[in-house]
């Protein structure tokens, strides 16, 4: 007899291991229970709870992000110096630490400029801020504050942050889903397929009438193994992992067993990186009067251990494909940016 963590019992009735199974399939966990500790659970650290768009719930770990993006450890200003060439990557990082450091004004503690421009660039994507009027602010608050150390406009704080690695690449789409204006269809201005413009409307200035977002994969697996926390874990599922039948892991699952026996060459290093794709849509608006449909496309990084594997700071987001209908049997147009960079990894590696 075990607790029953379903939404009814709420581990607070024991049941049989084929009462609990019936009751999880038809009634679903009991909300919040991540951490099973009414099970014997001790070690697993429940990370994934809700997020809220709430900025004073932002918690800022500067330091780890910079850690994080570059692979490095900023320990002391000693160690800049005993590198007399540094590369670029050094350089970038080096200067974040230092934007990282610095007071945003005189006698202010509570924020960094590093700081500073990151919650500033948040609060104008949750409060769909233009250009003009982010560069309005930064101008206001140097002329209000007069030794504040900020830059001068939109583009030159988006410059600094670009730096720390958040980089994206948008491309135009057919409005019908038809085709990406991408590779042979870069530079054309209407589909071939539906013959729909390219264009929402004909004014001089023109805007694409659909666009989607693509976040580049290949640096952000390399920070897996520059990091110090995660470069062990990614050859876990080889060095690690328990080899008896039971499936805990998708090392375990015949799938792996498959690729591995196919392509011995891949297999035999543990450190290139097996990924799984995931695609669903959410609605961006969050009210249900609305029928809008965004798509995602999500990699998840099958060599960490299984209580990392799925979580969601492991998790990928490589594409973003805008509603307001789903692509449906269409959305190979939107992968191919995708799948073109796989290949390029899975050909020529990094």
């Amino acid at each position: 007899m075990i607790l029953c963590p379903c939404r009814d019992c709420g581990n607070g009735i024991c049941r049989t291991r084929d009462d609990v199974e019936a009751h999880l399939l038809w009634r679903g966990f009991k909300p919040g229970y991540y951490n099973w500790t009414a099970h014997g659970e001790t070690s697993f650290r429940n990370d994934i709870g809700s997020h809220s768009l709430n900025v004073d719930d932002v918690n800022d770990d500067m330091e780890g992000l910079l850690n994080d993006a570059f692979g490095f450890e900023s320990n002391t200003a000693d160690e800049q110096e005993e590198i007399n060439k540094p590369n670029a990557n050094a350089k970038k990082f080096y200067k974040l630490i230092s934007d990282s450091q610095q007071e945003l004004f005189s006698g202010c503690k509570k924020f960094s400029k590093l700081d500073f421009l990151v919650r500033l660039l948040q609060l104008k994507c949750l409060g769909n801020w233009t250009q003009k009027s982010f560069t309005m602010l930064l101008d206001l608050l140097r002329e209000a504050i007069e030794d504040i150390r900020l830059p001068k406009s939109y583009y030159e704080t988006k410059k600094i942050i670009q730096d720390l690695g958040l980089s994206y690449k948008k491309y135009d789409a057919c409005r019908n889903d038809c085709i990406l204006y991408w590779g042979p269809h870069e530079f054309k201005n209407e589909c071939d397929i539906c013959n729909e413009s390219r264009w929402s409307s004909k004014k001089k200035k023109k805007v694409a009438g659909k666009v989607m977002w693509h976040f580049p994969l290949t640096s952000r697996l390399q920070r897996l193994f520059m990091s110090s926390k995660t470069a062990s874990y990614m050859i876990w599922h080889k060095e690690d992992r328990i080899k008896d039948g039971c499936m805990r892991h998708p090392a375990d699952t015949p799938a792996w067993q498959h690729l591995d026996y196919q392509d011995s060459n891949f297999a035999a290093d543990p450190r290139n990186v097996q990924l799984g794709l995931a695609s669903d849509g959410f609605n961006p608006f969050g009210t249900m009067t609305s029928t809008h449909s965004t798509w995602s496309v999500v990699l998840m990084t099958y060599n960490l251990p299984p209580n990392l594997c799925m979580k969601s700071k492991y998790m990928r987001l490589s594409l973003l494909i805008p509603g307001p209908t789903q692509p449906g049997n269409d959305i190979d147009v939107y992968l191919q940016p995708l799948v073109a960079e796989l290949k390029e990894l899975w050909e020529i590696g990094v």
